[in-house]
């Protein structure tokens, strides 16, 4: 396996934990476990900045000349992070619902 295809596979799994972590934050909150909600956001997020690290290595690599092949595994990666970015900005969104309705719900 070539260094960046390690790189990729290393991404695709952080991206796809902090996607996980996300769904089961957003599962919490729904639950109104926000001591746990915030645990599994702040993992999340920590994975996926390792994932979106080891993107943008690869993106200066490409930008310094060294030409990364495309490939299905490249193309996947990409996919798997842009799904854990889309899942982030959901899940804060859904988060702040769920404070806001629990609220609505004690006056």
């Amino acid at each position: 396996m070539q260094h960046s295809e390690i790189d990729l596979l290393e991404l695709i799994s952080s991206v796809g934990q902090a996607r996980s972590y996300y769904i089961e934050a957003i599962q919490e909150a729904k639950s109104k476990n926000y001591e746990k909600c915030n645990e599994l956001v702040r993992k999340g997020n920590e994975m996926y900045a390792k994932g979106h690290r080891i993107h943008q290595c690869m993106v200066q690599e490409e930008a310094g000349g060294n030409s990364i092949p495309v490939s299905i595994l490249l193309t996947h990666a990409q996919d798997q992070l842009m799904s854990a970015e889309s899942f982030k900005i959901l899940c804060d969104e859904f988060i702040d619902l769920y404070r806001r309705i629990d609220e609505m719900g004690k006056k």
